[in-house]
Order: C-alpha cells, then structure tokens, then sequence
C-alpha cells in the first residue's frame, strides 16, 4: 500500500491542481484531463504543464490514469488528501436547516424519529443513509414496569432517562399473584435507581441477594435472564437504513458490475452493521472511511461518513454511505448538523 502523503510534501501547484481534479470529478463522474483544468484554472497554466504536474500526483498514488481514458481520477489516497487538507466544508443554508427541523420535529421520537432521519438524510444527500439505534447500555436506569400479560407471561418495561423503552417478554412458568409482582416491582425500582443498565448486568444478583428466596422465583428469573433484560444486543443491531433509490441513480452504477455490487451491500445489513462497529472503536465523534480504509471487502467501493450523537449517557451514530466520489464538502456538515438534530429532539422527547 502506498504511505500517505503529508501536507508539506505537495507544493501549492500540486495542491490547486489536486483540488480541481478531486471536485471536478466529484462533480461530473468523468475523468479529468489537462485541458479540462487548463481551462478552469485561475493560474495561467498550459495544459502540458498540468500534465506534468497531474503525472506528479500519479506518482504519489494521489491519482490514477484509467486505460480508457487520457483524464486522471483520484485514488483513495487523493480522496483522504482532498478531506484532510483541501476541503473547504460548506455551510448549511439556513433554509435547509429549518426544512431538516420542521421534518424531524413532526415525528413522535424514539425510532420513529430515526426511521425519518434515515429517510430524508438519504433523500437530501442522494446517498445510502444509515442511522443506528442508540447502545442503551451505558443509559442511565429510571424506572421498570412489570405487566401480567397472561397467567405465565410478564412484560418488562424498562426505561432509560434519555425517554428510550425496552421491552421483554418473560416466561414465569406459574402465575404469580399481583400483590408480589408490584412489591417486586418496586423492590427491583428501588435498587436499580440511578444506575447505567451495564452497572445493573455486572451487580444485579449482589442487588437482590437477600430477596432471592421469594417464593415466586421471580427473582431468580430476573438474575438468570439479566443479560437478555440489561443488554443491548439487539438494539445495537438495529439499523434503519433509507436511500436505496437514491444511491443507484449515481452514474457509478450504470455499470451491472457495479450494480450488483451495491445491491449486495444494500441487501447484506451485517456489512452495514459493522462498518459502524469499526466506526465507534475509533472512538471520535466524526469519522470518515473511504474505500480500503473499510474493512469489509464488500465496502471497498464505498465511502462512509458518520457521526456520533449523545443523549443522556447513550449513543448512536448517522452516516451515508456512499461512491468515494461522494461530495464529502456537502455530506459532512450535514451529517454533523442531522446528529445534533437527532440529540436534541431524543433529548427533549
């Protein structure tokens, strides 16, 4: 693989000439050529000249030169160039903004909220838009419900201080009177109190260790089954995922190669899953992944851009997925703008 390639090594030629080609083709999706530049440049520069600067470039794996074509298209190397250096990010108009609210406000919260986050980040960014429901794990306890759904059924209600609920079903085996479902019920809310669901997992059975002989082994069904009610496994595999429409009208995909291979991205929610796992061991608010830097050799093609968002001790992440020919200056604000949306309004719903 071909080192990076630090900021001092380009000199301002090579950099203007690098920008022009980068955001060309971003913008048209054809390889770019000398006189294309030559004619758009500010600088007088013949076209020769940029040819030999643009071969410069090649050299140091920022750019590639297709067989079919005499015009240079960026590598990945020039992608990751272009986003750290280069970029000029642009600002949101305030209209967008206001649109972005007015749709988010109308939903009720809660996954609902997320599903339409998806829906319009992938329609206003033309990408495969992707937000993950938040990893309640690190949430903070508020209360638990226990609800008789029939005579050996309980629903386990529990809600976290950021307003998000999970809900599971208990089999108890035996119907248990009312009376000591709500005495243990306010028992399990008296001790849990305050506490992150990964701190009620790691020390509920020390929690309630001298009410482990009720007589109705509801308890102990508690202490068996506190990964299944304290974890969020299954929360952290939920992905709503919008925009499919969307990404295969790019003119990368009138290519059936390509075709199929963005379907089977789209179809395969694993892959999807964790390129945002791999996000968040990163461990930053904004992250941006293009091609090789993906692990997932299916996503190789692809660029992801995300960002994390907060809500009471909980977190989940928004991102596009999308061509490395992505327009990162448009996809980045907007990305970091819809994350704060979605904290805002999960943290006052």
């Amino acid at each position: 693989m071909v080192p990076p390639v630090n900021n001092e090594q380009l000199s301002e030629r090579e950099r203007d000439i690098l920008r022009h080609v980068v955001h060309n083709y971003i913008q048209t999706a054809v390889p770019i050529g000398s006189r294309y530049i030559s004619k758009r440049f500010e600088r007088q520069l013949s076209p020769a000249t940029i040819r030999n600067v643009m071969a410069d470039l090649e050299d140091l794996g920022l750019l590639s030169h297709p067989h079919t074509s005499a015009g240079r298209v960026p590598t990945d190397l020039g992608y990751r160039y272009y986003v750290d250096f280069l970029m000029e990010v642009n600002e949101l108009s305030a209209h967008l903004r206001e649109d972005i609210e007015k749709q988010l406000d109308a939903s009720i919260g809660g996954e609902t909220l997320l599903r339409e986050t998806s829906r319009l980040l992938g329609k206003i960014t033309k990408q495969l838009s992707i937000v993950s429901s938040p990893h309640i794990a690190s949430g903070v306890f508020e209360k638990l419900e226990l609800i008789p759904i029939a005579a050996s059924r309980l629903l386990v209600v529990i809600s976290i201080r950021s307003g998000l609920v999970k809900t599971i079903m208990l089999e108890v085996g035996v119907e248990i009177p009312r009376q000591s479902i709500e005495q243990i019920n306010r028992l399990l809310n008296e001790r849990l109190a305050g506490l992150t669901l990964q701190q009620i997992r790691e020390t509920f059975a020390e929690r309630v260790r001298d009410f482990q002989d009720d007589k109705t082994g509801l308890v102990r069904l508690f202490i068996d089954s506190v990964d299944k009610l304290f974890d969020d496994v299954k929360e952290h595999d939920k992905v709503h995922i919008s925009g499919t429409q969307n990404i295969i009208d790019q003119p990368e995909f009138g290519d059936p190669r390509n075709f199929r291979s963005v379907i089977e991205l789209i179809e395969n929610e694993d892959i999807i899953v964790h390129l945002l796992e791999k996000h968040d061991e990163l461990e930053k608010d904004f992250v941006i992944t293009i091609g090789a830097e993906n692990n997932e050799q299916k996503a190789r093609d692809y660029s992801v851009v995300t960002a994390t968002y907060h809500v009471e001790g909980v977190m989940g992440r928004v991102g596009v997925i999308g061509p490395r020919r992505m327009d990162y200056a448009k996809a980045v604000p907007l990305v970091d703008y819809v994350a704060k949306s979605i904290a805002r309004l999960l943290g006052t719903k």
